[in-house]
């Protein structure tokens, strides 16, 4: 789930060394991911009306309800 989204974002951004990853565990049902990339990368990882940002949480979703799971992903600049 981690290396997934990891994957994506790099490949969005014009600086992939800039993106990072880290996964919490509120509960045991519950995975939450934080994302930060550069400044410059934001909104390229947002996209247009948070279009490509809404793409990547409901990959997400999909992924987790697989494992029985609830995942979140905040994007922090």
């Amino acid at each position: 789930m981690k290396d997934f989204i990891e994957f994506i974002a790099k490949h969005l951004v014009d600086n992939p060394d800039n993106v990072s990853l880290e996964e919490a565990t509120p509960d045991e049902k519950t995975v939450e991911l934080t994302l930060k990339v550069g400044a410059e990368d934001v909104g390229k990882v947002i996209g247009k009306q948070g279009k490509t940002a809404q793409a990547m949480r409901t990959l997400l979703t999909a992924i987790a309800a697989k494992e029985g799971k609830r995942a979140v992903l905040k994007i922090l600049d």
